[in-house]
């Protein structure tokens, strides 16, 4: 059915154009619990408009149950009636809006982009975040470079200033400018608390592809350094003073301080059997692991997973907050059981997976000897991946 126009009413002699600004353009970002049509009612647009432009967008595969805190909205509206929309969700996907006579026509507009193949070096001062900025990078480097180490190193506890942090990775660039970062190809970490390591990718016969050192041992571990990618312990396991309840007593796990939001992930491979709420420990999800090992996550402001549900290790399974009668202040508390006893997290050795077949060493090796130069050499030029 064709809707109003302004031109319409313009025409009828209902509005007098002259009172009307010849381009106009509004930005909008969509907010938390925000539709997309109400965030086009917000910007002024009548029902009819939002119906024919949500009619568009679906001709067009938007998704609509997709759209996200953040996402990006630009009207233009010419004479005082919309003339286009433009939607941005990322970097790499953006649809458009135009007018076509008394109706409107939609399009995803496929971003130009090149693949890279850079080498990323990184120095430490204060933090792996403020390395990648001082480098020149996006701060995401750092939690994708953080993803490679999560088995060996903890990103507040062995970090120190003067370590350096070196890749060769994958990037997504646009006009130079990069989009996103893909895949870690190798990378090697030079600390003063925990030595050299270096792991290398390699993908597998059965199609997966996972990390292993130059002789083959694997760099995944049965259990992650830490439920969060970054964060600074602020109780450690053991007796202390507790504020709330005013008295002593045995804190039978550790805190990292985090504000809420941050997401928290399953440190192993596990089962979960508990996700709900608890008087004192607020929102709570436990996993069930290997070796009689059992791990809780506390005060949550959002819980991702169910009772039963089978959880992979990183998987991300709630959010970090401040829930529960016990809590002090916006952090998560982090427990693991052995055998039903209360352990110290941070002392326990995990083993690691198993290591490279025999039968694929001779191409690991072949794979290396391509990597390894590119890791040792200079960050000063780039190779173009088709």
């Amino acid at each position: 059915m064709p809707f109003m126009t302004l031109t319409s009413l313009i025409l009828l002699g209902v509005i007098d154009p002259s009172v009307l600004p010849v381009t106009q353009v509004k930005n909008r970002r969509l907010e938390r619990n925000q539709t997309v049509a109400k965030a086009m009612h917000d910007a002024g647009l009548d029902d009819a408009t939002v119906t024919a432009l949500h009619g568009a967008l679906g001709a067009a595969e938007f998704n609509f149950k997709k759209a996200r805190p953040g996402d990006q909205l630009r009207f233009v509206f010419n004479h005082g009636e919309l003339d286009r929309l433009d939607y941005r969700r990322n970097l790499l996907t953006e649809w458009q809006v135009r007018r076509d006579g008394d109706h409107y026509v939609a399009r995803r507009r496929e971003i130009e982009r090149e693949q890279r193949i850079d080498v990323v070096e990184l120095t430490i001062e204060s933090s792996v975040w403020d390395a990648a900025l001082a480098a020149g990078e996006k701060p995401d480097v750092a939690v994708t470079l953080s993803d490679v180490f999560a088995w060996d190193l903890d990103f507040y506890r062995d970090v120190q200033k003067g370590d350096r942090m070196r890749a060769v990775i994958e990037k997504v660039m646009h006009k130079g400018r990069v989009l996103e970062y893909g895949n870690v190809l190798a990378a090697e970490y030079v600390g003063s608390s925990v030595g050299t390591k270096r792991t290398f990718r390699y993908h597998l016969p059965d199609g997966t592809d996972a990390y292993f050192a130059e002789d083959g041992t694997s760099a995944r571990k049965t259990f992650l350094k830490s439920p969060l990618k970054f964060a600074q312990v602020t109780s450690g396991f053991g007796g202390r003073f507790h504020p709330i309840i005013n008295q002593f007593g045995n804190h039978n796990g550790v805190d990292f301080s985090a504000g809420p939001g941050p997401p928290v992930w399953a440190v192993a491979d596990g089962t979960v059997t508990r996700a709900g709420w608890d008087d004192g420990g607020g929102n709570i999800v436990c996993l069930k692991h290997l070796m009689s090992f059992e791990t809780c996550y506390m005060h949550l402001s959002k819980i991702d997973v169910k009772v039963g549900e089978r959880i992979a290790q990183k998987t991300v399974i709630a959010e970090s907050g401040n829930t529960g009668r016990l809590t002090t202040g916006p952090h998560l508390h982090f427990g693991m059981k052995r055998g039903g006893v209360w352990v110290n997290p941070l002392n326990q050795n995990f083993p690691r997976g198993d290591p490279l077949p025999k039968t694929l060493m001779p191409d690991f090796k072949e794979k290396l000897a391509e990597l390894r130069p590119r890791l040792e050499a200079k960050p000063v030029a780039s190779v173009t991946v088709p």
